[in-house]
């Protein structure tokens, strides 16, 4: 198939729309199931690229959960603890590494997650259709599909649920074009691997990292390639716990994204893990209430009249002061940043989430600030001199 024709382009009003080979071979993909859309395919082209290169940087199953053309979510595929899989919802399942790589990437940001493109680096196996069968998802792209995992899939969603496969050997051309107000842009595709040797550059007194924080710094990195900048990624235990994308400031990417790992974070404290949740609510309507009470807002779902449609009993609140004694017990957080950071109170507030391994650019006029502060808090800094622009 050399072209596709889409319903319309990113917004209803934008009609023809389609996806073709400007160079007249066929397409690498095949739609399996549904009628995906424009944004399905941007989604769909971007974490696929990203799950492959994760694959490749790691040995391990990789997939990853996209909104808007920015990772919500990735992680590659480890065993899931006890109190992951209640978060996730995935108790009582049957998890291959497939399944776990996807529920991590999911669960990392619940709230952005809702509604996503997946990607998976491997065959989709039957245990990882079991655990998108009841997730409010648009689709997925792998690069093969077990028959009872297609036949799972292609039930969803009334029987609208997008499916593509691609083929894994596929390759783009060197160069990439795009348009712009009806300007042609051409660059070299940003096809360089990221591996360790970009963490050898260590210009603080801690200079251990290791193995499993490298591994972390290396998603934290790939991640970034496929997020809009600016953007900064929290990392933990092989999956993404924060992503802060398409951010004009530094600081706010690195906000962001350490308000996200802390919310995941506080999702594995006793005080949620026990919420009195009534039997009948939704897993989007859990996750919502979850957010708002581990926030300032919390009286929006406790308040008398409200608490009861979420809960069996009224819980006690989370005050702001148990909040900020939960996240302190946070550590070996990785971090990694598209660009320099311009200023030390990035690696402040990274701080305050638990990082203790970052990766960064390096470059700026205020290097040397950075540093300083990395080497208040004994944290081990990599200046890998790669800029991970994405647009």
């Amino acid at each position: 198939m050399k072209e596709l024709k889409l319903k319309y382009g990113c917004n209803p009003n934008q009609i023809p729309a389609r996806i073709f080979m400007q160079n007249g071979a066929d397409l690498p993909i095949t739609v399996l199931n549904g009628n995906p859309g424009y944004i399905n395919f941007l989604d769909a082209f971007n974490s696929w690229q990203l799950v492959r290169e994760l694959r490749r940087a790691t040995g391990l199953p990789a997939a990853a959960s996209f909104k808007h053309v920015s990772p919500a979510g990735a992680a590659v595929g480890l065993p899931l603890t006890d109190t992951l899989k209640k978060i996730y919802s995935v108790e009582g399942l049957d998890l291959s590494p497939l399944a776990s790589a996807y529920a991590r990437a999911r669960g990392a940001d619940r709230m952005s997650s809702f509604g996503d493109f997946v990607a998976l680096s491997d065959v989709c196996d039957k245990a990882t259709a079991l655990v998108l069968q009841h997730e409010v998802s648009d689709g997925v792209i792998a690069p093969g599909y077990e028959p009872e995992a297609l036949e799972i899939l292609s039930a969803k969603k009334k029987g609208r649920y997008n499916v593509i496969q691609i083929d894994p050997a596929y390759e783009p051309e060197e160069l990439e074009t795009k348009q712009v107000f009806g300007i042609t842009f051409e660059q070299k595709r940003n096809n360089d691997h990221i591996t360790e040797d970009l963490l050898q550059n260590r210009p603080t007194k801690n200079k251990e990292i290791p193995e499993a924080a490298r591994r972390d710094l290396l998603i934290a990195m790939i991640t970034l390639k496929y997020t809009q900048s600016n953007s900064v990624c929290y990392v933990k235990d092989g999956q993404t716990i924060g992503v802060g994308a398409g951010q004009q400031s530094r600081i706010h990417c690195t906000r962001l994204a350490g308000d996200k790992a802390d919310k995941w974070w506080l999702r594995q404290s006793p005080k949620v893990l026990n919420l009195p949740f009534r039997a009948d609510i939704r897993k989007p309507d859990r996750d919502n209430t979850i957010d708002v009470y581990t926030s300032d807002d919390w009286e929006d779902v406790l308040a008398d009249g409200v608490w009861e449609n979420f809960f069996t009993e009224k819980p006690e609140p989370m005050t702001r002061e148990e909040r900020k004694a939960w996240i302190a017990r946070n550590t070996g957080v990785a971090l990694g940043s598209d660009a320099f950071f311009p200023f030390g109170d990035n690696i402040e507030r990274a701080h305050r989430s638990g990082v203790e391994y970052i990766a960064q650019t390096g470059g700026s006029i205020r290097d040397d600030n950075v540093i300083a502060t990395c080497d208040k808090y004994n944290i081990a800094m990599a200046m890998t001199g790669v800029r991970l622009f994405h647009h």
